[in-house]
């Protein structure tokens, strides 16, 4: 698989969400993806990025079940879809 090119700015956001998962194991493997499937270089404006609570993340985030509850809950609540999936990854 080719690795995508992200900026370095782009980059250190995706290696720092990896904080959010809560086995070792979880944090490493994420870590790992991020590595194989990116690499610095210039600006993507294709990498969806956004920033919630002081909370930043780009590209697609794995939820667990207890997670993605979350998000439905939150967004029956009058949260965004976005907002709430960023909250429940870090949060949760």
């Amino acid at each position: 698989m080719k690795r995508q090119e992200v900026s370095q700015k782009q980059y250190d956001i995706l290696i720092g969400q990896c904080r959010y998962p809560k086995t070792p194991e979880a944090r490493q493997r994420c870590r790992t993806q991020v590595r194989e499937q990116y690499k610095v270089g210039a600006f993507n404006p294709n990498l969806d990025c956004r920033t919630y609570s002081g909370v930043s993340v780009c590209g697609v985030l794995e939820l667990s079940a207890a997670q993605r509850s979350c998000v439905e809950e939150s967004v029956s609540g009058g949260l965004t879809r976005r907002r709430a999936e960023v909250e429940c990854y870090a949060f949760r």
